[in-house]
């Protein structure tokens, strides 16, 4: 099994960058499962129904979320709906809309897939290693991937290591940075500290530099355009072993 995760897309520019290069890469690598982190898909954060679509016809079949995922309150009632549309699962249940997890079903093998926030610099949410044992038990999958959406490189790397050999692989989100990092750990979890991004290479995270570095030496409140221009989509390939559920090989890319 094959399965591509995709950096945190940003706004509709980051869109039609995937829908242009995603279907291509399917095909030259074989893959079989795309999850992509569309937290920040809309053009100014959050994500709206016709975003999640875009993404999904454009052959995406998981999304997943993070601090950005109720932004947009036109999105509520599809987080309901859609069991492919994820926010992190450590984020109340009964107050918030969706879910944190789903599985999908190839028939021959199914892939749970687990959405979790970090705590550290980001909201106080539900302690994320409670609700991933919980959840682990829950979904009962033999292949599992889990996009954990963190500030801390610490945080993502010590959950991992927490998780090593129980889920298939799991990939940090969040930082829209790609790390250099990917390994097999020594019980067979994939892992990489951040996937990265997919949207405009001349900015800031996404954002056009130059209100970046308003915002950094004004200290006052920057409306934050989209950058445009040249993008990249900044993903990882995990090869898993169907049987046992161990990430077999990875490949860290950067499409242009």
């Amino acid at each position: 099994m094959k399965i591509l995760a995709i950096g945190d897309v940003v706004g509709s520019i980051g869109c039609r960058f995937l829908r242009d290069k995603l279907p291509a890469l399917k095909k030259e690598e074989g893959i079989d499962m795309v999850i992509a982190n569309g937290e920040n898909s809309a053009d100014g954060n959050g994500i709206t129904p016709s975003a999640a679509e875009f993404l999904f016809a454009s052959g995406v079949d998981v999304i997943t979320g993070g601090n950005h995922s109720f932004r947009r309150r036109e999105s509520y009632d599809l987080y309901d709906e859609s069991p492919f549309l994820l926010r992190p699962a450590n984020f109340p249940e009964g107050t918030t809309p969706g879910k944190g997890y789903t599985v999908y079903d190839f028939g021959r093998v199914q892939v749970g897939v687990i959405n979790l926030m970090g705590c550290m610099y980001l909201e106080s949410l539900d302690d994320p290693y409670t609700v991933v044992d919980r959840l682990i038990k829950k979904l009962d999958t033999k292949i599992c991937i889990v996009d954990f959406h963190a500030e801390a490189t610490a945080e993502k790397l010590a959950l991992a290591y927490y998780l090593d050999g129980r889920v298939s692989a799991l990939f940090g989100t969040h930082t829209h940075v790609q790390t250099a990092d990917e390994q097999i750990l020594e019980n067979g979890t994939g892992y990489i500290t951040d996937v990265g991004m997919t949207g405009p290479v001349r900015s800031v995270l996404g954002v056009q530099p130059e209100l970046a570095i308003k915002k950094f030496r004004d200290k006052l409140p920057v409306r934050f355009d989209l950058a445009d221009g040249k993008c990249k989509m900044n993903c990882i390939l995990f090869e898993i072993d169907n049987k046992n559920g161990k990430t077999i090989s990875l490949k860290r890319m950067e499409i242009r």
